[in-house]
């Protein structure tokens, strides 16, 4: 793997780089999904917060490299690369398997001493409330008829031969670390959590969605949208004012109790 590879610039995506930027905003994908699916997000976010969109390797410009299969050992990639940035306010957002990782990246985080504004959470059962997965073993037929279902893809960039060859790696890589994900009980969080769904989403139910509230001492919320488990496309706008506000009032209430 060449040194390139293993810098943070193969991680970490930025858009739209904001040198007013006074925080950061972490966004982790969804299973199959890559750093991409936030460039809308990086576009629409103000210039006061930076878009830091994670691209997990073997998808895009990382499609030669192994994906990796575990939740753990993606949140320990992801925590080393962010360092150089943990000296800023740094929330975290993470969508369906992104806010699996995001969870233990900020775990992770706050073991080292540095505690995330707010952790954004969407699309995703609490990790006490996860249900069991099969869907790596599953068939190719099997996991397109997933992304058709859940509606992330276009249906009809999914009939292109080339473009389903170069993405099913990934995502059955993914769904293996989904699959074999296990939460340990341990601390829970010092930052705020907010949990996002879509009020049609098949993924997520809403005692699911509460259940994130057990795993932070700060405050929780729970935010429903129209749509189902890829409401972010009709509802950015919305989802990114309520995350501006939530990490402004974060970062004040922590500039207030210096």
């Amino acid at each position: 793997m060449s040194d390139a590879v293993n810098t943070g610039e193969a991680w970490i995506r930025r858009y739209h780089p904001s040198p007013e930027a006074s925080s950061v905003l972490v966004c982790l994908p969804h299973a199959g999904g890559s750093a991409s699916f936030y460039f809308p997000v990086s576009r629409m976010t103000p210039a006061s917060m930076e878009v830091l969109a994670v691209q997990f390797p073997g998808r895009q410009d990382r499609r030669g490299e192994p994906c990796v299969e575990s939740i753990g050992e993606l949140a320990d990639r992801v925590v080393e690369m962010l360092r150089p940035w943990t000296g800023m306010p740094m929330g975290l957002f993470g969508h369906s398997m992104g806010a699996t990782v995001a969870f233990e990246v900020a775990r992770r985080l706050e073991r080292e001493g540095t505690y995330p504004l707010a952790l954004f959470a969407s699309g995703r059962p609490a990790p006490s409330a996860l249900r069991p997965g099969f869907a790596g073993r599953r068939s190719d037929e099997w996991l397109l008829g997933e992304l058709r279902g859940l509606g992330g893809t276009d249906a009809q960039v999914l009939g292109d031969d080339e473009f389903v060859r170069a993405i099913l790696p990934a995502l059955r890589g993914d769904y293996r670390a989904v699959d074999t994900y296990r939460y340990l009980p341990g601390p829970r969080l010092s930052c705020p959590v907010v949990a996002l769904r879509g009020e049609d989403d098949p993924k997520v139910d809403h005692d699911e969605a509460r259940a994130w509230g057990d795993h932070t001492t700060a405050g929780f919320e729970l935010r429903t949208f129209a749509g189902d488990h890829f409401y972010l496309a009709e509802h950015a706008a919305e989802v990114i004012a309520l995350v501006v506000d939530r990490m402004s009032a974060a970062l004040n209430s922590t500039r207030a109790a210096r």
